[in-house]
């Protein structure tokens, strides 16, 4: 006799060749959706993601974005308080350090505005044509102060100043997918550089109180240039070609001897 076959246990089909299947696939699916979801669903306390993808515009010149033009704001901004600060210091200066750090101002911005002037019109960019509240005030104490005091205070508040820009301006350098805004990064760069050294041969640079004040005040986060209408300088997109080197030089830097006058 032979045996009599055995009914089907329920539930079995699922590990059948064909439920076997299905299951795989239904596991592929959820180990390609759950990255994107649980990533998606991470929070961005740096800004850093966002930064890179808000507000990018192609330009023929490369991709154009936020920090880009906040940066060209930026350098702007800098001329517009730092050339008469430099002015300043050569008219009311003790020493022959302060009054060349003075010139190197003059010079550096004098050349440095001419470039971000023509990058913004290449790229159609709004510039302001003055200084923000925060330079303008530091233009009123530099304007009150006399003698070695002012001394003091223009080496210090304008060391201040372009120890923060620095970071801000190496971290455009070395992210800006924009050839133009590269350039100007580059004449930037070497900007600030120059007049950190030149602020510093002063003698009168206080770094432990630098030191607590960068610390304290970090350079700002960037953020979409703002400022009113009547502040800006609207330019209109030039037709000029892309620059392939700096046209822009700096003056050399000069050595300077310590401040003569006492403290």
């Amino acid at each position: 006799m032979r045996a009599r076959p055995r009914p089907p246990v329920q539930g079995r089909g699922i590990f059948t060749g064909t439920g076997l299947i299905i299951a795989c696939l239904a596991a592929t699916l959820a180990a390609l959706v759950f990255p994107v979801w649980s990533y998606a669903d991470r929070s961005d306390p740096t800004g850093t993601v966002s930064l890179l993808s808000d507000r990018t515009v192609p330009t023929r010149y490369g991709p154009l974005s936020a920090l880009d033009r906040d940066f060209v704001v930026k350098v702007r901004l800098a001329g517009l308080w730092e050339l008469p600060a430099g002015e300043m210091a050569q008219e009311k200066g003790t020493t022959q350090a302060v009054r060349a750090a003075g010139q190197h101002l003059v010079d550096g911005h004098t050349t440095l505005d001419a470039h971000v002037r023509s990058v913004a019109g290449i790229l159609g960019l709004p510039i302001p044509n003055q200084p923000n509240d925060q330079q303008q005030q530091w233009l009123a104490t530099l304007a009150e102060a006399q003698g070695h005091d002012f001394d003091r205070q223009f080496a210090n508040i304008l060391r201040l100043a372009h120890g923060r820009v620095f970071s801000v301006v190496a971290q455009v350098r070395a992210g800006t997918q924009n050839i133009l805004v590269r350039s100007l990064a580059d004449d930037a760069n070497t900007t600030v550089l120059d007049h950190i050294k030149m602020l510093e041969a002063t003698g009168y640079v206080d770094f432990a109180a630098l030191a607590q004040q960068l610390a304290a005040t970090p350079a700002p986060a960037s953020s979409p240039p703002v400022f009113a209408p009547s502040d800006a300088i609207p330019v209109v997109p030039s037709p000029a070609p892309a620059p392939t080197a700096s046209v822009y030089p700096l003056p050399p830097a000069a050595s300077s001897p310590p401040p003569s006058g006492g403290s």
